[in-house]
């Protein structure tokens, strides 16, 4: 079954890090299905935005045990990917706020 590119990026990620390389490092950071390969993740990213993507480094984050009071469970692994964009290309997440 052919994955769609909704699919395989799920989400940006927002955080101080990414925010900085965003600024900084023309880079943006998304949380992407565990299945995606980095082939995969460009592609989806070059035709949702519409921009060229130079390179993409992949992270799994491993799964963290979490506790609320005496219930204790398994928070899921997951994976994101930091895409380095050409210059000159950007991506608005927030439009202007």
């Amino acid at each position: 079954m052919k994955k769609s590119e909704s699919d395989i990026v799920l989400r940006p990620f927002q955080t101080e890090k990414s925010t900085f390389l965003q600024e900084k490092g023309n880079q943006v950071v998304f949380r992407v299905a565990q299945s995606a390969n980095k082939i995969e993740i460009r592609k989806a990213i070059e035709k949702l935005f519409g921009v060229k993507v130079v390179a993409v480094r992949t992270v799994r984050c491993p799964a963290r045990w979490r506790r609320v009071g005496r219930n204790q469970g398994l928070r899921p692994s997951w994976k994101k990917a930091i895409v380095r964009l050409r210059e000159g290309d950007k991506i608005e997440f927030m439009g202007g706020v």
